[in-house]
This record gives structure tokens, C-alpha cells and sequence, in this order.
């Protein structure tokens, strides 16, 4: 694949996504390629404290690798497990803190996934709260359908 300079190109058209968070731009390289940009709103950095007590700063890729690797199967698109994380991302930055745990990324994901995809919802859930007993499905599988009704 051809990589262009953006330096050494020229706007065609630019476009906000549909949900935003991001900056879509058709460009055009001198010698006449097209290609697209997105540019995306940078955040404050959050920090995160582990569960082991490390700290480190909240990395969005991190996050989407990691939703994909366990639920992404789950999903149709890319685009939908991109907006997962997004959403997750906003309620992270919706808690106005500069400080976040560990626990609360996943709690973000299970919130979003539980209005989007139950079977992810079941899956991550089981994972991320470590699942050991068939009473544990029970239970998770219990809880969604009483907030269906």
C-alpha cells in the first residue's frame, strides 16, 4: 500500500462522523491518489489504576483490541465495536476525573454492551467478573431480563 504526505495534499471535502467524535477528510495527493483521514478529538489523558496497583495512562487502542479479541465475533463490523468503544470512552470522560480504575473500563464496556449485543453483554461479563460456576451465567442472564421488562 501507497503511503501519501499530508503535507502534500489538498482537501477535497471534510465531514464530521456520524456520531462526532471524529473528523472524516478526502484528500487528493499531487500526483492525483485519493485517500481519507479521520482526525479524532484529543482527549485529556485519564490514568489508570490496576488492579496490582499499577498506574498507567488509558489507552483507547488498548481497549479496542481487547474488546475485539473477546467479543468482537459477536458484532457484524469493525464500526460497531468502534462505537463499543467510544461510548465506553465517553462514559469513562463523563465521570469528570482525571483518575479512573481498571474496574470502571469494564464496567463502562458491560454498560454499552448490555444496550447493544446480550450475547457479548454474557461473554465479557463472564470474563471480565471471572466467571466460575454455571449459577454465575444464571444469575447475569437473571439480571438482563429483569432490566428488560
Amino acid at each position: 500500500m501507497e503511503q501519501f504526505r499530508i503535507g502534500d495534499s489538498k482537501v477535497l471535502e471534510s465531514r464530521e462522523t456520524v456520531d462526532g467524535t471524529m473528523i472524516r477528510r478526502r484528500r487528493e495527493s499531487k500526483d492525483g491518489h485519493r485517500f481519507t483521514t479521520y482526525e479524532r478529538i484529543e482527549l485529556p489523558p485519564l490514568t489508570v489504576s490496576k488492579r496490582s496497583g499499577n498506574k498507567e495512562i488509558y489507552d483507547r487502542d488498548k481497549l479496542l483490541l481487547a474488546v475485539k479479541r473477546s467479543v468482537g465475533k459477536f458484532f457484524n463490523s469493525e464500526l460497531e465495536v468502534e462505537e463499543v468503544v467510544n461510548r465506553a470512552t465517553d462514559i469513562l470522560y463523563s465521570y469528570n476525573t482525571d483518575q479512573i480504575t481498571s474496574k470502571q473500563i469494564g464496567e463502562a464496556v458491560l454498560d454499552v454492551l448490555a444496550d447493544v449485543n446480550e450475547v457479548a453483554y454474557v461473554r465479557f461479563a463472564s470474563v471480565f467478573r471471572e466467571f466460575k460456576t454455571l449459577e454465575d451465567f444464571e444469575n447475569i442472564l437473571k439480571e438482563q431480563k429483569s432490566k428488560k421488562k
